[in-house]
């Protein structure tokens, strides 16, 4: 694992040090954020009607520009993730109200989003503290005390089908519709996702007047699903990357969590861009007010923070098979490496 040579400030505590160099980079510009958001918005509304009329006239290969489109939809997602911050106009009432609208199309309702996400940020890497806005991770330990239904449901809930594919179609179509794990944290939650679900269905029949339901479906459903498994992707491999820090305290502090426990997902300049830079996923967990558009600007000006967590896409493949956080060697391990261990133990 890289270490960090930043040790001028704070006693030499370096996550200290990078909190105070990276507050120079959390101003907002709120012309840049209008035009991340248009050149975003725009092209999705223009591929979207360019696919219905390649198939009202008849040219179905048209639909190929659905996945363009889900890679703008999922641009979209990223820019409401900033809003969540209030990163991205830097006006808090500006970027909820621009949250909550593109929680329409992103099929996520805003409010109850930004309350989960602000617990993951708060608790990344918290063995004691899993649960909320993360990827179920177990122990060595955990899993080796499971029955073995427990083991199997694990084993097929981590399984690439079910983690890239149900999975996301399960939590946008239909997990969201209602605020799981918040039932009963007050007023807000159900308001976010009634008043989301009931915008959704005035757009989707408003769109389904226009156009017809079925080349409604046809197209906006695989987009939704496209976007929905690239985002569920991006979170796992932002976090499940096999020298990813995990730990309880006192050994866990959100400084360390944050640079460590966070990868830098080195994707192909295209892919940043699509991406809103997501996969500077270590420097914003360190300092999530950094708008998405600034965070290159830290890189290009600290390229210290380049092979901190560094993961290219090749890499991400093999993280698929890491299910397991051993304690012992403080690495996420695949099962293949603990069976053995698992059988000497039964």
């Amino acid at each position: 694992m890289t270490a960090i040579k930043t040790t001028a400030h704070d006693g030499g505590d370096p996550g200290k040090a990078w909190l105070k160099i990276l507050a120079a980079y959390r101003k907002p510009s709120t012309g840049r954020s209008v035009f991340e958001l248009a050149v975003t918005l725009i092209p999705f509304a223009l591929l979207w009607a360019a696919a219905w009329a390649s198939m009202h006239f008849g040219y179905w290969f048209g639909l190929i520009l659905v996945v363009p489109a889900a890679g703008f939809l999922l641009r979209l997602f990223m820019l409401q993730h900033d809003c969540g911050h209030g990163s991205l106009f830097g006006r808090r009432g500006l970027d909820d109200w621009t949250g909550r609208a593109i929680g329409v199309l992103t099929l996520t309702p805003y409010d109850y989003w930004r309350r989960a996400h602000s617990q993951h940020h708060a608790s990344a890497g918290n063995l004691d503290e899993r649960g909320v806005g993360d990827i179920t991770t177990l122990t060595v330990a955990e899993y080796r005390a499971l029955k073995p239904r427990g083991r199997l449901g694990y084993r097929l809930y981590r399984h690439p089908l079910v983690m890239f594919g149900i999975g996301p179609a399960w939590l946008f179509l239909f997990q969201q519709r209602l605020p799981f794990g918040m039932m009963r944290s007050g007023a807000l939650p159900w308001i976010s996702t009634m008043a989301t679900n009931a915008a959704i269905l005035v757009l989707a029949a408003l769109v389904i007047w226009c156009v017809g339901i079925v080349p409604f479906l046809l197209i906006h459903l695989p987009i939704v699903l496209i976007a929905g498994s690239a985002g569920v992707w991006l979170f796992y491999v932002q976090h499940q990357f096999e020298d990813t820090h995990w730990s309880k305290p006192p050994e866990w502090t959100f400084q360390h969590a944050a640079l460590h426990g966070a990868s830098h997902y080195d994707l192909p300049r295209p892919l940043r861009w699509m991406t809103g830079n997501i996969g500077l996923h270590h420097i914003h967990h360190l300092s999530s007010r950094v708008p998405f558009y600034r965070l290159p600007e830290v890189m290009r000006d600290h390229p210290e923070l380049g092979d901190l967590g560094r993961i290219t896409l090749r890499d991400s493949l093999r993280c698929v098979k890491l299910i397991l956080w051993d304690e012992a060697s403080k690495r996420l391990v695949t099962l293949r490496e603990v069976e053995p261990r698992l059988h000497a133990a039964a």
